[in-house]
């Protein structure tokens, strides 16, 4: 009987031990994953979203510079046609805040609101949001591999002759 009951609390010994194995190992995976998500810099994005007309496999500075370009050029042919009024000179900043959804779907925030142009441009906040909605289809930014939305402002310079 003796070495019966040797033997059960050897094994009950040895089940509390691995217990503690295995606690120990769960302690040092959590850890792990701790450091690796503070090395993560969450403030950047791997790749910019990207229209289809940019390369794909071009370096991450030229995406970049294909994703302003585009964006840049498909506000300006909008706002080309638009007759700006103004009793006076205008030159101003506006401010546009929009996001990129982890879809690639672009939703706006927020316009800045300058009230001499929007009283005499009742339409242009508008046109502005319906010109970002058009956007050509967009691969959303990624961040370790995965779709993550991004949030941009976008400075409009605005200025007329009197």
């Amino acid at each position: 009987m003796r070495i019966g009951r040797t033997v059960v609390i050897m094994m009950a010994l040895g089940l509390m031990g691995s217990c503690q194995w295995f606690a120990s190992s769960e302690a040092r995976t959590r850890e792990r994953v701790a450091r690796e998500l503070n090395a993560i810099d969450w403030n950047r994005v791997d790749q910019f979203p990207l229209f289809d007309t940019c390369d794909e496999l071009a370096e991450k500075q030229e995406k970049r510079r294909c994703f302003e370009q585009t964006l840049v050029m498909h506000l300006t042919m909008t706002l080309q046609d638009f007759e700006f009024r103004s009793e006076g000179a205008l030159k101003d900043t506006l401010y546009i805040d929009f996001i990129i959804d982890n879809q690639g779907g672009i939703s706006v925030l927020s316009i800045e609101n300058l009230p001499e142009l929007e009283r005499e441009n009742p339409q242009f906040e508008g046109i502005i949001s319906r010109s970002l909605k058009s956007l050509p289809r967009l691969q959303p930014a990624l961040k370790q591999g995965i779709p993550v939305a991004t949030q941009y402002r976008l400075p409009l310079i605005l200025s007329t002759d009197e």
